[in-house]
């Protein structure tokens, strides 16, 4: 049998798909958090075009706009990402997650990678509110993931420019600065370690 890695799967191998991540689960920490996929293994960065960015996609949890690639068409539009490979018997909690048949639908797109073109699943908006805009901090979790990979940097300094609101929960700000917080925590200790394991 073969997934969308194109590798094949024996009996010892847990079975593996491709997801293209561009929004807050760019962020490893946050993609591997408990909650989400804590199988994920990231495999590389890659852009898919004829797609741009926005953040308009209507949350069904906080009433605010969340990262959506809308379809252009137009070949010179793009939207970085990250790819990872999940288990398949994880995929289930990422659907959860993100909402998936509540606000959001599943697509299988080509996304060009060093690595050369994959195939990835990924989530797309099927509720828009173009007048919406991000909280804070989940921009925050946009613009750290996008640096954390290395996409280029005026992909990254856009991002950074898009308007963000603050949140009116005070409870759920609270939750997610310190979620946020833990995951460039995490985030530094691992470089870190690299930085250790290579010197």
């Amino acid at each position: 049998m073969q997934t969308l890695t194109g590798k094949k799967i024996g009996a010892k191998r847990k079975e593996q798909i491709l997801c293209f991540s561009y929004g807050s689960n760019m962020l490893s920490s946050r993609m591997k958090h408990a909650d989400r996929v804590p199988s994920a293994k990231l495999l590389g960065i890659g852009y898919i075009t004829g797609y741009r960015l926005t953040f308009d996609k209507m949350s069904k949890k906080d009433g605010s706009g969340k990262c959506d690639a809308e379809v252009t068409k137009d070949e010179k539009d793009r939207v970085y990402g990250v790819v990872y490979t999940v288990e398949t018997s994880q995929k289930h909690k990422l659907d959860s997650a993100e909402g998936l048949g509540n606000g959001y639908e599943e697509k299988t797109t080509d996304v060009i990678t060093t690595r050369g073109q994959r195939r990835a699943v990924m989530y797309c908006a099927t509720s828009k509110d173009p007048s919406l805009k991000p909280y804070h901090w989940y921009k925050a979790y946009v613009v750290a993931g996008a640096v954390e990979h290395q996409l280029p940097f005026p992909y990254i300094e856009w991002l950074r420019t898009v308007e963000s609101i603050q949140d009116p929960d005070p409870a759920r700000r609270a939750k997610e600065e310190r979620l946020l917080t833990t995951c460039q925590l995490i985030r530094s200790t691992r470089t870190r370690a690299k930085t250790a394991r290579v010197d």
